[in-house]
């Protein structure tokens, strides 16, 4: 079983690497302006990839290969020697290096509460809203199909 590894925030590793991962460049960017110069070294530099995509019918059926997706991913490691990884969708070399420095320092005792709230929470707070701005969107376009039952006369 893989542990968990938790900031002072409560924030699990697996969190914020997904909201490093699902975040728009532009807006890690910013929010992370502040930490992007922290020296590191690269354990693997950007690389872009294909990583192929499984499906399931129904989710409970056979799986298949649905397609390929284009992934970049990078590791770095900082000078304490705290290693972080990334991978991101599509080509951004530039997302997955600054992601990969992100969850490094994400890690550290130093700097994981600071990181954690300068980047992290800004970041979630984004992808929530726009998790809730396309389900009231997707709300707003439902349709409720009923069958009327005829009764035996």
């Amino acid at each position: 079983m893989q542990s968990q590894i938790q900031t002072s925030a409560g924030n699990s590793r697996a969190a914020w690497m997904r909201v490093l991962s699902q975040s728009d460049w532009r807006d890690l960017e910013s929010y992370a302006k502040e930490v992007a110069g922290t020296p590191h070294d690269l354990l693997r530099a950007p690389e872009t990839g294909l990583v192929m995509l499984r499906g399931r019918m129904g989710a409970t059926g056979a799986a298949f290969n649905l397609g390929e997706a284009t992934v970049t991913r990078c590791a770095v490691r900082l000078v304490d020697g705290t290693e972080g990884h990334a991978y991101v969708m599509g080509r951004n070399a530039a997302h997955a290096r600054l992601a990969a420095l992100c969850d490094a320092l994400l890690q550290g005792k130093d700097f994981g509460t600071a990181v954690s709230e300068m980047v992290i929470a800004p970041l979630e707070a984004k992808l929530q809203a726009a998790h809730v701005e396309t389900s009231t969107k997707a709300a707003a376009t439902k349709v409720d199909f009923f069958t009327m039952v005829r009764g035996d006369d």
